[in-house]
């Protein structure tokens, strides 16, 4: 890029260049640039001049910063970074480097878009996971619930320290209390450290699942991706409208082959025991009671129970 020192002399005199030479002047005169130069004392006027350029880009970018429009709307030649200028004394001569740094914001939106990447979700709003909270205020929303927060908590630090547990977590509660938030929190956490997850609400996924009937390579596509995900949570299971396919072929055969494999969680308004009973009985075949036994055997084991009482924040 030409300088623009180079760039004045070849421009008549006009009101243009006495504006570009007001310009010069206020780089020169900026904070930033004698901090620049307290730091490099090595740096003399003529490299500053046929570097004016960069100076310039330093400077007007470092005020974009400071009044931070938004990362939708940065300013900055590259969107979410900054100049950052060094110097270094070679052969007797200065040389001032430029380089783009990212900065915050743009850091920020490289993670939350990692995090969002790694985990699926299936008629569950992407932002109860895309969110980032501390424990802290997980724990505040609801102080009755603070029991089954420390519960999670703890499972998300023993996972971040020891791997993938073989057991996952199953909580039941009323209706309302924060059992879809609470997962949803530990699946943003755990996706942090690089692990991936679904959470499949059940009761319209059921009914998407029939449509892909007409799709088997879609159906198959699925099925595989809930048996392998690192964390899987079926939210709201008990509600959906169960059939002995739904039952055996799905539920069945993703909890059968991650069982001992990886954890999975679940949420829903049953205690464990009920639970067994909806999977006992289906609108087509009534009641089936060892059906109901042999599905609850590949999740009862597996699970530790987090009891989640509070308030119903529905609504609010």
């Amino acid at each position: 890029m030409e300088s623009l020192s180079h760039l004045l002399k070849s421009m008549p005199n006009s009101e243009w260049r006495r504006k570009a030479e007001d310009k010069i002047r206020a780089v020169m005169d900026d904070a930033l640039v004698h901090k620049f130069r307290q730091k490099y004392p090595f740096v003399d006027d003529y490299t500053v001049k046929i570097n004016m350029n960069k100076l310039y880009q330093y400077v007007t970018e470092f005020k974009n910063c400071s009044n931070c429009p938004g990362l939708d709307r940065c300013p900055n030649d590259m969107t979410g970074h900054y100049t950052m200028l060094t110097a270094d004394f070679v052969n007797e001569k200065a040389f001032i480097h430029e380089e783009k740094v990212a900065c915050k914001k743009f850091n920020a939106k490289q993670l939350q878009d990692a995090i969002s990447s790694r985990i699926r979700t299936f008629h569950v709003d992407p932002r109860m996971i895309s969110r980032s909270y501390s424990f802290g205020e997980i724990l505040e929303t609801d102080l009755d619930r603070a029991k089954a927060v420390m519960q999670i908590n703890d499972y998300v630090s023993l996972t971040m320290e020891d791997g993938l547990q073989p057991r996952g977590l199953y909580l039941s509660g009323s209706f309302g209390t924060g059992k879809t938030f609470l997962m949803g929190y530990m699946l943003h956490q755990l996706a942090k450290v690089g692990m991936t997850g679904a959470i499949v609400y059940m009761p319209d996924f059921a009914e998407d699942l029939k449509g892909m009937f007409q799709e088997p390579n879609k159906l198959k596509e699925t099925i595989d991706l809930l048996k392998d995900t690192d964390l899987l949570v079926f939210d709201d299971i008990g509600a959906e409208n169960l059939n002995p396919w739904l039952r055996d072929h799905v539920i069945g055969a993703i909890v059968n082959h991650r069982m001992n494999r990886k954890p999975t969680f679940f949420t829903s308004n049953y205690a464990l025991h009920d639970l067994e009973k909806h999977f006992s009985f289906t609108n087509k075949d009534g009641d089936e009671e060892y059906k109901g036994q042999r599905i609850m055997d590949r999740i009862r084991p597996f699970v530790d129970v987090v009891e989640v009482t509070g308030t119903n924040k529905r609504g609010k």
